[in-house]
Protein backbone atom coordinates (compact mmCIF):
# COMPACT_ATOMS: atom_id res chain seq x y z
CA UNK A 1 0.00 0.00 0.00
CA UNK A 2 1.30 3.49 -0.74
CA UNK A 3 0.41 6.70 1.02
CA UNK A 4 1.40 10.23 0.15
CA UNK A 5 3.13 12.23 2.85
CA UNK A 6 4.08 15.87 2.80
CA UNK A 7 7.45 16.88 4.29
CA UNK A 8 8.61 20.50 3.96
CA UNK A 9 6.23 21.01 1.06
CA UNK A 10 7.55 17.94 -0.81
CA UNK A 11 5.16 15.11 -1.58
CA UNK A 12 6.63 11.67 -0.94
CA UNK A 13 5.21 8.23 -1.67
CA UNK A 14 5.71 5.97 1.32
CA UNK A 15 5.05 2.25 1.11
CA UNK A 16 3.16 0.83 4.05
CA UNK A 17 3.50 -2.93 4.17
CA UNK A 18 1.18 -5.34 5.88
CA UNK A 19 2.44 -7.92 8.31
CA UNK A 20 0.93 -11.30 9.00
CA UNK A 21 1.57 -12.41 12.56
CA UNK A 22 1.12 -16.15 12.89
CA UNK A 23 0.90 -17.89 16.26
CA UNK A 24 1.12 -21.66 16.25
CA UNK A 25 0.32 -23.75 19.30
CA UNK A 26 2.03 -27.12 19.22
CA UNK A 27 1.52 -30.37 21.04
CA UNK A 28 3.54 -30.45 24.28
CA UNK A 29 7.18 -31.33 23.66
CA UNK A 30 7.02 -30.67 19.89
CA UNK A 31 8.42 -27.11 19.65
CA UNK A 32 12.03 -28.08 18.96
CA UNK A 33 11.05 -30.76 16.44
CA UNK A 34 8.73 -28.34 14.63
CA UNK A 35 11.41 -25.62 14.52
CA UNK A 36 13.94 -28.11 13.11
CA UNK A 37 11.46 -29.34 10.46
CA UNK A 38 10.53 -25.77 9.52
CA UNK A 39 14.14 -24.60 9.32
CA UNK A 40 15.31 -27.56 7.24
CA UNK A 41 12.28 -28.22 5.03
CA UNK A 42 9.70 -25.43 5.18
CA UNK A 43 11.80 -22.27 5.31
CA UNK A 44 13.68 -22.79 2.03
CA UNK A 45 10.34 -23.34 0.28
CA UNK A 46 8.26 -20.54 1.82
CA UNK A 47 11.05 -17.98 1.40
CA UNK A 48 10.63 -18.30 -2.38
CA UNK A 49 7.25 -16.61 -1.88
CA UNK A 50 7.28 -14.55 1.33
CA UNK A 51 9.73 -12.50 3.40
CA UNK A 52 10.22 -13.66 6.98
CA UNK A 53 10.51 -10.72 9.39
CA UNK A 54 11.01 -12.75 12.56
CA UNK A 55 10.49 -16.15 14.18
CA UNK A 56 10.22 -16.52 17.95
CA UNK A 57 9.69 -19.02 20.74
CA UNK A 58 7.98 -17.12 23.57
CA UNK A 59 9.65 -17.34 26.98
CA UNK A 60 6.55 -16.19 28.91
CA UNK A 61 2.81 -16.60 28.50
CA UNK A 62 1.23 -19.62 26.87
CA UNK A 63 3.58 -22.57 26.45
CA UNK A 64 4.30 -24.62 23.32
CA UNK A 65 3.92 -21.71 20.92
CA UNK A 66 5.80 -20.22 17.99
CA UNK A 67 5.25 -16.71 16.66
CA UNK A 68 6.39 -15.63 13.24
CA UNK A 69 5.86 -12.50 11.16
CA UNK A 70 5.70 -12.29 7.37
CA UNK A 71 5.80 -9.11 5.27
CA UNK A 72 3.60 -8.40 2.25
CA UNK A 73 2.82 -5.40 0.06
CA UNK A 74 -0.94 -5.84 0.49
CA UNK A 75 -3.60 -8.41 1.36
CA UNK A 76 -3.84 -9.22 -2.34
CA UNK A 77 -0.07 -9.78 -2.46
CA UNK A 78 -0.34 -12.12 0.55
CA UNK A 79 -3.20 -14.06 -1.01
CA UNK A 80 -1.34 -14.43 -4.31
CA UNK A 81 1.90 -15.55 -2.67
CA UNK A 82 0.17 -17.94 -0.28
CA UNK A 83 -1.81 -19.49 -3.16
CA UNK A 84 1.44 -20.05 -5.08
CA UNK A 85 3.00 -21.61 -1.97
CA UNK A 86 0.04 -23.95 -1.47
CA UNK A 87 0.37 -25.04 -5.12
CA UNK A 88 4.04 -25.93 -4.52
CA UNK A 89 4.25 -29.75 -4.44
CA UNK A 90 7.38 -29.68 -2.28
CA UNK A 91 5.44 -27.68 0.36
CA UNK A 92 2.34 -29.86 0.37
CA UNK A 93 4.22 -33.17 0.22
CA UNK A 94 7.45 -32.63 2.15
CA UNK A 95 6.51 -30.02 4.76
CA UNK A 96 2.79 -29.84 5.53
CA UNK A 97 1.96 -33.45 6.53
CA UNK A 98 4.65 -33.69 9.23
CA UNK A 99 4.02 -30.12 10.42
CA UNK A 100 0.27 -30.71 10.81
CA UNK A 101 0.92 -33.74 13.04
CA UNK A 102 2.62 -31.42 15.55
CA UNK A 103 0.08 -28.55 15.52
CA UNK A 104 -2.82 -27.99 17.89
CA UNK A 105 -4.00 -24.67 16.40
CA UNK A 106 -2.94 -21.83 14.12
CA UNK A 107 -3.83 -18.15 14.46
CA UNK A 108 -3.21 -15.42 11.91
CA UNK A 109 -3.52 -11.64 12.27
CA UNK A 110 -2.98 -9.06 9.55
CA UNK A 111 -1.37 -5.90 10.86
CA UNK A 112 -0.92 -2.59 9.04
CA UNK A 113 1.72 -0.21 10.34
CA UNK A 114 0.90 3.35 11.28
CA UNK A 115 2.65 6.06 9.28
CA UNK A 116 5.01 6.71 12.25
CA UNK A 117 5.94 3.09 12.90
CA UNK A 118 9.66 2.34 12.56
CA UNK A 119 8.72 -0.78 10.59
CA UNK A 120 6.58 0.03 7.57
Amino acid sequence: MQIISKNNGILNKVSIMIYEIRTYTLKPGMVNEYVKHFKEVGLPIICKYSRLVGYWIPETGELNQLIHIWEYESCEDKDKKRAALYDEPEWSINFVPKAMEMLVKQESRIMKATNFSPIK
